[in-house]
């Protein structure tokens, strides 16, 4: 059965060790530890950071030898991350990875990144919460990120293991209170050190010049305008300070029911129409008040139906669409199936993964995702029609679907300028509770319910069909989603733009957003994982997706029209969203499992191989018109081409290379002939680009 097995996207468990790093077996430890007790590696901590505990003589198992193997060393917690500092490490830092994140080690855990903790006792497994009353003999840890490590206890001493299992749990799995969260040690420990980045071009949309440039883009400055009416949060805390509404709406209606039934302006297409949101107003009883609602509803939309207005189609998002526990229910069932222990669960679960698959419902929630929000752009686009959008906070489902109408809609976004503003404009002011969401706090009354991520895993999907429209690769949303769980920056750590402003009173703590070209152009990057793979991976998976529902007429034919019509890709961007193309994003949730990658093979071994091959002509030719004899030190070069393409893998960037004497050799007049094109790796690194702090 070919399976989930040969699936490759990225990968961080890495792939067969150099023969240089020398990995042991638990006796072995017993028989050496004086001596493994006694050897010291050195701990590097951030600006803040402090050690809370440590365990010596820990096995850290390489998940690929289906633990029986590993590298011994310090197992340690600090009030940021887990790390172990194996005693090969400097070895392994010598076997430089294609991807390194700045911040995070190849064996470190950020704490808000734990997903579950697992405990060994007398060879059965068992989750680990609370006070313990028997301590494990080897300690699993589930990442958010998909990582699994294991580690081994049986040599530690007593008072190490209680220690260091009890700080683990209370750390990552007690509840917390918000100004315990490392990104405030952090940020009084560098407030001194940071400055703004000059060639920083993200609209951060937190002042009204930023709202009236964004009117002025997009055409909609002639029916829009931008309002400082809760300037100091003095109206409504949920709102941002700053944000944009019709032109005819009297201001002081924005404060009559705390910005509740306001529309808002989201963005304005070329053709006059927008997209706009509503929050519902409070729930009353009292039959006085809701007659002053309903009069004041009624008000509001005659100001929108009225000229210049279009027609106005009202999107019920709370009541006709998805609910944040369809989202949560799903994303729990999916993420269990890229967990994997070991390599026999990997091929123990391979016979019913995708009967798994479909019994999530993920991939079909993301479908719907994308068929909604082509539903309302057939409105805008074709019907000439306003659209507001309707929620009852319209913090999560109206974030989605506007940001991805303007994903397809505005070829702006599709840079990476323009979707960093979009993130910052429509998540990040628009009051996406990122706090609650991810349950940064663990509370034990609340469920991480991935919005966000649903949002990238919808916007890979696009990437994924219409590589050349976007000005990004799906590298760069992988390293974006894991950005969640890293606690130094607070863009994703707080649930409106006055909680992060009333706690955090700089705003440089903000995720540092790189500069970009303002305008996208053809094939700018190329994808750096196997579509190969991914093809067969879609084959698979499409008889699952339930794709029986009817469209609407108007749907159908404006859908249909679009595709079948040569793609612009500065234009009106409409995915596939039949069952064989909507996809598991393979390089963010299979990227760890050594058994998904193809050595020598994806992409990126297939382009190295051919620039090694017009290298080679290249240098043939050389020969030919400058009638040199240079016989053997060609034929010696072609052979260290070879060599260095066989190193990379369907995995790339996350993988570690087969070899370790360099990184890949991509010849570079062979880049140059593609456009002179930097590093993919290190392009994909530039927005967690954290060595600046």
């Amino acid at each position: 059965m070919l399976g989930k097995g040969v699936v490759g996207g990225g990968g961080g468990t890495k792939a067969p060790k150099p023969s240089f790093v020398s990995y042991v077996r638990p006796e072995e430890i017993h028989t050496n530890e004086k001596e493994v007790t006694e050897k010291e590696v050195t701990l590097h901590l951030l600006p803040g950071e402090q050690l809370l505990c440590e365990a010596s003589t820990v096995l850290k198992y390489v998940q690929e030898d289906s633990c029986q193997r590993g590298i011994y060393g310090k197992l340690v917690c600090t009030d940021f991350k887990i790390a172990f500092l194996g005693d090969d490490e400097s070895a392994l830092d010598n076997d430089e990875t294609q991807f390194k994140n700045k911040i995070i080690g190849e064996n470190d855990i950020t704490l808000h990144c734990v997903d579950q903790i697992y405990g060994v006792f007398d060879e059965k497994k068992k989750t680990l919460f609370g006070q313990l009353k028997k301590y494990p003999e080897k300690l699993i840890i589930h990442c958010k990120d998909f990582r699994v490590f294991h580690f081994c206890l049986r040599y530690t001493k007593e008072e190490e293991v209680k220690r260091i299992v009890s700080g683990i749990i209370h750390h990552t799995l007690a509840p917390k209170l918000l100004k315990r969260l490392f990104l405030f040690s952090y940020a009084t420990a560098v407030q001194h050190n940071m400055a703004t980045n000059p060639k920083n071009h993200t609209v951060m949309f937190d002042t009204l010049e930023d709202w009236w440039w964004e009117l002025e883009r997009t055409k909609g400055s002639m029916k829009y305008k931008a309002v400082s009416v809760n300037e100091g949060y003095k109206v409504c805390e949920r709102l941002p300070a700053y944000f944009a509404v019709p032109t005819p709406l009297p201001e002081e209606n924005v404060s009559r029911f705390q910005g509740h039934g306001i529309p808002i302006w989201c963005w304005s297409y070329h053709n006059g129409c927008a997209l706009l949101k509503m929050s519902a107003l409070p729930k009353e009883q009292d039959d006085s008040i809701l007659q002053i609602q309903k009069s004041f509803l009624d008000g509001i939309y005659r100001i929108i139906h009225r000229p210049p207005y279009e027609i106005v189609k009202t999107e019920d998002l709370s009541n006709n669409f998805l609910s944040l526990p369809d989202i949560q229910t799903a994303y729990s069932k999916f993420k269990q199936l890229f967990l994997i222990d070991n390599s026999t669960e990997f091929w123990d679960t391979d016979i019913k993964w995708f009967s798994l698959l479909e019994s999530s419902n993920w991939l079909d929630i993301i479908r719907r995702c994308l068929k909604k929000a082509i539903e309302i752009i057939e409105c805008l686009e074709a019907q000439n029609m306003n659209v507001l959008l309707l929620e009852e906070n319209t913090s999560d489902l109206c974030c989605l679907i506007s940001s991805l109408v303007q994903v397809m809609m505005d070829p702006h976004c599709r840079t990476r300028a323009g979707f960093q503003s979009l993130v910052q404009k429509e998540w990040i002011m628009g009051g996406h509770c990122f706090l609650d969401r991810c349950n940064h706090l663990r509370q034990s009354d609340k469920e991480e319910v991935p919005v966000f991520l649903l949002f990238l895993d919808c916007v890979w999907q696009l990437v994924h069909q219409h590589a050349p429209a976007f000005e990004f690769t799906e590298t760069y949303l992988t390293v974006l989603s894991d950005s969640l769980y890293i606690p130094i920056f607070s863009t994703f750590f707080f649930n409106s733009p006055h909680q992060r402003e009333t706690n955090m009173h700089q705003r440089q703590l903000s995720l540092p957003l790189t500069q970009s070209k303002s305008s996208p152009k053809r094939g700018f990057f190329r994808e750096e994982t196997d579509h190969l793979i991914k093809n067969l991976l879609g084959k698979r998976i499409s008889k699952l997706i339930n794709s029986s529902d009817e469209l609407q007429d108007n749907f159908r034919e404006f859908y249909d029209s679009w595709h079948s019509k040569p793609t612009d890709y500065h234009g009106l961007l409409l995915p596939h969203i039949e069952g064989p193309e909507i996809r598991v994003w393979a390089q963010r949730y299979l990227r760890w499992i050594p058994e998904a990658q193809i050595l020598g093979g994806g992409t990126v071994a297939t382009m190295s191989k051919l620039l090694e091959m017009m290298e080679e002509v290249q240098s043939l030719q050389e020969k030919i018109d400058e009638r040199h004899h240079h016989q053997e030190a060609l034929q010696g070069e072609a052979r260290s081409l070879l060599r260095n393409s066989v190193r990379l893998s369907s995995l790339f960037p996350f993988a570690l290379l087969q070899r370790h004497s360099s990184k890949p050799v991509l010849p570079t007049s062979g880049w140059k002939t593609l456009g002179d094109e930097d590093d993919l790796a290190k392009r994909e690194d530039e927005f967690v680009d954290l060595g600046d702090v």
